[in-house]
Parts: structure tokens; C-alpha cells; sequence
């Protein structure tokens, strides 16, 4: 965020203290790395093409490769010389007793392994390795073209890659699920798009974790020669060989339990609302920002006791941010700035209070730690903001770097991300969030677009009933100045609803009834009140009906009965 008004010295004001974060290592130096390939069962012959890659890859980024089939060089003090360790197609059992103990040691200790491809048809007696590579093989189709799912596409080895990636090579299937083994799943293949997956929905096939002080990294990529030809692949590998030696920044704790906010797609996007100028173009399942000063918010619920992760990304010099536990802005892009609190990302301003990892103008992050996680311009990050009470922690590329107890109201409250303005361009993607405990998940708001019916329109004017669900908050639905009146809205066929959360403009109903039905003609009261005061009612329901209506029975004020939205919500799951 830029600053324009005179607010900011308010906000400085209102600080309070912020808690240093733990201290984080540095990303460490990358000089040295072993390439292993012996086999014990098949061989690939893709191995010789694959070291003279990994070797290219060395000397354009300035470490050493020593390949070996030698499994004596598996010592305590020869390991030692590396930091990361890269089993290449290895099969069958290739190290004995001695040599595994050597191996655990150096992994456990802060070694990187990463494997690839056949590193997933090896040592399958050894526990320790099925643990460190993640799952095993079970078995592969006929080489063909496949679509993989970039699912993380803020760490090193996948942040190059497109949302979707269509490549030929041999796709295994796995005998387990890395995720049930505590694996941080990075790309996943889309069984739809071959023949031969048997693994289902959820087919992992790049992924990293934690092994003791060390991380690994595998893929199953790479059993063709000429995947070691294909630069999107030889990123991939650059990455994962870098993410394994700790040289650069990764997030490899396993992730369950997110609810997707943005998926990438545009029906996920429709779900969200601009306040303010500007806004999101989408493309290749990631929003970019255009003009501004606006905010992109997420109006289906307010959210308490969570952690939202998402990646983001600025081309250069440009400016951007995360809103937390702002109210409803009702159009206005400065209610989350007095109210909430803004996660800036902007690497340069010299108030380190408004830097990227900051909570703006309350608290600097840990600029050490912040600057040693922090991918430069151009490359994706990934924020972790863990919102517990009024207590605010953030992660950078998994690597904590602040950690703010606010004195302000941002418990419960909404999310969205800023277009700071023309020129300053940001984009971000996969938005996911995750409640603590049981809570009302995320729903589906069934009302967007729907055209609504109403009882009457405020005379001489153009406050149709369509205006309360187009999802822009400057237009309403206004009655004649009368009671009763009504709103209705056809959701096409029978749904379930669990929430109708209605924001009123000044003349607001005293008293109205919220009411479904399946045909239109006879109505069911789901919820009623005669001490309506205006503002957002957000009314938990339990119903089902094809129709739902708004009747209000009482004006609050001379003027007629006016909406600036209605939505309509099903449970998460269900559309």
C-alpha cells in the first residue's frame, strides 16, 4: 500500500507491541552436489542424459556435480562434502547396512536428498527410505501425455510452471499416498488425462517434507531422454536440487484441511467483490492486478481462528497486500486500511514498517530472516497469516517473520488482497484458508446473478430488484414507500441454505421474515425479527426451497424498503 491520507498517523498511533519472530537460518550456500544412479533391477537409459543435465545445471548456477554408481562414497565423511544428495533413476537395493546408517545420518543431520523419477523404485526394506522418499512404486502405464496440476506454485522446483502442464513421459502410479506419509504434495497428475492412473482423485507426483533437520524432494518426472532436454523440466530439477540443500526457501510442512477461497478458476472468482477502483484480470488460474487503489475482498463469510495461506508474485518494484479481519467495506477500499490490518508486500519502502512481511505501519518483520526467505522479483512467494484472536504470525516461504498482537477488533472479520494502483502490478493465486476447530465453512452463493422479483420499485427511479444480487455493492433494490414488500429470488431448482446474509441500505426494514419455498405460492418463515437497525444481517438458516423470499412488514423510516445485496449461501460442498 502507498499512503494518500492523513490516517496513517492515526493508525501509528494505535500500535502496539510487536513480538520479535524466532530467528531462522539463512538460506544456505549451494557448492557441491552428488548424483548417485546405480540400479540393482531396471535401468533407464535415460541416466546418462540426466547427469550431463544435472552437471549443465551446476555449472550455469555455480555448484560442483560429482556422479558416481559407487555406493561406497556412502560415508559419514564423504557426505559431508554435499549438500544435497540426487538418487537418479536408482533401482532395487543399492546401499548395505553401513551405507544406509551413513546415508540417515547426513539426511537427519541437514543433508537434502532429492530423487528422481525411479528414486521411488528403491530399497523397498528399508523403513527410513520409504519415509524419506515418500511413496513407492506401483506400477505405470504405457508412456503417453499427461496434464500435471500444479498445486504449489509458490516453491522453487513448480513456481515456473504453468496451472496446467501437458508433457509425454512414464507416469507411475504410487503404492501409497505421499500426503498420509506427512509429504507437502507440489504437483499433482490428472488421471482424466491418460490412461493407466489408478490412484484416483488425488494422484500426487512431485512433492517435498521434512526428514529430521534435512528436506527432501522427489519427483516422477523424468523416464524419457528428452525430459532432459525440456527447460520447464530442468527448472524443475533446479529447483528441487536447491530446495533439498536449504539454498533456497521452501514450505514442506504437510498441508491438509484448506478450503480453497481462489482456486484459479472463474467461478471461484465470481464468488469474490471489488471494492473500490481498479481490479483482477484472470489468466492461467492467476488474478493480476489493473489500476486501483481498490480491494478484491471475499464477502461470503467473515472468518475467526485461521491460518490463509496464498502465493503472490511482483513482476519489479511494485506494491500489494493481504487484508485480515476487516468489516464489511461496503464499497469503500479504506474501511479494511482503519479497520483491519494489511499484510503489505513491498520489498523496498524505507519504512520498515511498511515492507513486505510487515503488518503496514504496526509492526516490521524480522528484516534478517524476512530478506533470507524472501524469492526476488519476478518469482512466486507463498504468506501463511495465522489470524488467533488479535494475535497475527506470518510465514514467508515457510520461514517466520513476524509475529503482532493488535490492539483492533480483527478476531472475526473478512479477507482480501489490494491493487495498489496503476502501474504497481501484483498477482496472486491459490487462496486457501483453514478455521481452527469446528466452524461454518465457506459456502456457495446461490443468489449471484439471479434475477430477482420484487413487490414494487421505488417510484421514478432505477433501483430494480436485479440490483441486489449483481454483486456490486453501489446498486440496490429500493421499494415504493409502503408496507408490506417484498423481494424474491428463483434459484432454479430445490437447494439447501444455511445462510442468507442481507446488507441494507439507510432505509432498512424494522421487521421482515426471511422465507423459502418450493414452488412459489405457499412459504415457510425460516427467520423474523421486528428489531431490524440496518447494516448486514448474516442469519444462519437451516432450509430447503427453490424459492427464497425477503418480506419485510415494517419500514424503519419514511422511505421505502432498500437492498444493496442478498445472498443466498448453501453449505461448502453443496451447489
Amino acid at each position: 500500500m502507498h499512503w494518500s491520507r492523513a490516517a496513517a498517523a492515526l493508525l501509528l498511533a494505535g500500535a502496539t507491541l510487536a513480538v520479535p519472530a524466532a530467528p531462522a537460518a539463512a538460506a544456505g550456500p549451494l557448492t557441491e552436489v552428488l548424483v548417485f544412479s546405480k540400479t540393482a533391477g531396471f535401468r533407464h537409459g535415460s541416466i546418462p542424459r540426466g547427469i550431463a543435465a544435472i552437471q549443465q545445471l551446476g555449472t550455469q548456477n555455480g555448484f560442483s556435480v560429482t556422479a558416481t554408481e559407487d555406493a561406497a562414497q556412502f560415508t559419514p565423511a564423504n557426505l559431508a562434502r554435499y549438500q544435497a544428495v540426487v538418487f537418479l533413476s536408482t533401482t532395487g537395493d543399492v546401499l548395505d547396512p553401513a551405507q544406509q546408517t551413513a546415508f540417515e545420518a547426513y539426511v537427519n543431520n541437514g543433508g537434502g536428498f532429492a530423487g528422481i523419477h525411479a528414486a521411488a523404485d528403491t530399497e523397498y526394506d528399508w523403513p527410513w527410505y520409504a519415509n524419506l522418499v515418500g511413496a513407492y512404486f506401483h506400477s505405470h502405464p504405457a508412456n503417453q501425455t499427461a496434464t500435471v496440476r500444479v498445486e504449489d506454485r509458490g516453491n522453487a522446483s513448480t513456481a515456473h510452471l504453468p496451472h496446467s502442464w501437458s508433457r509425454y513421459d512414464e507416469w507411475y502410479n504410487y503404492r501409497t499416498n505421499p500426503r498420509d506419509g506427512g509429504a507437502k504434495v507440489l504437483a499433482t497428475l490428472d488421471e482424466s488425462s491418460y490412461s493407466g492412473g489408478n490412484m484416483g482423485a488425488d494422484h500426487p507426483i512431485t512433492w517435498c517434507k521434512t526428514v529430521g533437520a534435512g528436506r527432501a524432494w522427489y519427483t516422477g518426472l523424468g523416464h524419457t531422454d528428452e525430459s532432459y532436454a525440456e527447460q520447464n523440466f530442468l527448472r524443475q530439477i533446479l529447483g528441487g536440487i536447491q530446495l533439498a540443500a536449504g539454498h533456497r526457501p521452501a514450505d514442506c510442512r504437510a498441508e491438509s484441511g484448506y478450503t480453497p477461497l481462489f482456486d484459479g478458476t472463474r467461478a471461484s472468482l465470481d464468488q469474490w467483490r471489488q471494492a473500490g477502483p481498479g481490479g483482477f484480470t484472470l489468466t492461467d488460474g492467476t488474478i493480476s492486478s489493473q489500476g486501483g487503489m481498490g480491494l478484491l475482498w471475499y464477502p461470503v463469510r467473515t472468518f475467526a481462528n485461521y491460518s490463509l495461506k496464498l502465493d503472490w508474485m511482483m513482476p519489479g518494484d511494485d506494491n500489494g497486500g493481504v487484508f485480515i479481519g476487516f468489516p464489511d467495506p461496503q464499497g469503500d477500499p479504506w474501511k479494511p486500511v482503519d479497520q483491519g490490518h494489511e499484510i503489505q508486500i513491498d520489498a523496498t519502502d524505507g519504512d520498515p514498517s511498511r515492507t513486505t512481511g510487515s503488518v503496514y505501519s504496526f509492526a516490521a518483520p524480522d528484516p534478517a530472516v524476512r530478506d533470507a526467505a524472501l524469492n526476488p522479483p519476478g518469482s512466486w512467494n507463498t504468506y501463511e497469516i495465522a489470524v488467533h484472536g488479535q494475535r497475527v504470525e506470518i510465514w514467508l516461504n515457510g520461514v517466520k517473520v513476524n509475529d503482532y498482537l493488535s490492539n483492533r477488533d480483527i478476531a472475526n472479520g473478512y479477507i482480501g488482497v489490494q491493487n495498489d494502483g496503476a502501474g504497481l502490478d501484483i498477482s496472486y493465486r491459490n487462496i486457501r484458508i483453514k478455521t481452527d476447530g469446528p466452524s461454518q465453512p465457506p459456502g456457495v452463493d446461490l443468489a449471484r446473478g439471479v434475477r430477482g422479483v420484487a413487490s414494487s420499485v421505488e417510484p421514478g427511479s432505477l433501483h430494480l430488484a436485479a440490483n441486489a444480487t449483481d454483486g456490486d455493492a453501489g446498486t440496490r433494490w429500493g421499494s415504493a414507500h409502503s408496507d408490506p414488500q417484498w423481494i424474491r429470488l428463483d434459484l432454479g431448482r430445490v437447494r439447501t441454505v444455511n445462510r442468507v446474509k442481507l446488507t441494507w441500505e439507510t432505509a432498512y426494514a424494522r421487521a421482515y421474515q426471511i422465507q423459502t419455498s418450493p414452488t412459489g405460492r405457499t412459504w415457510t418463515t425460516v427467520y423474523s425479527t421486528t428489531t431490524g437497525n440496518g447494516g448486514i444481517d448474516d442469519v444462519p438458516v437451516a432450509a430447503t426451497g427453490r424459492f427464497v423470499r425477503v418480506l419485510g412488514t415494517q419500514r424503519a423510516t419514511q422511505w421505502g424498503y432498500s437492498l444493496y445485496d442478498v445472498n443466498v449461501y448453501a453449505p461448502a460442498g453443496l451447489t
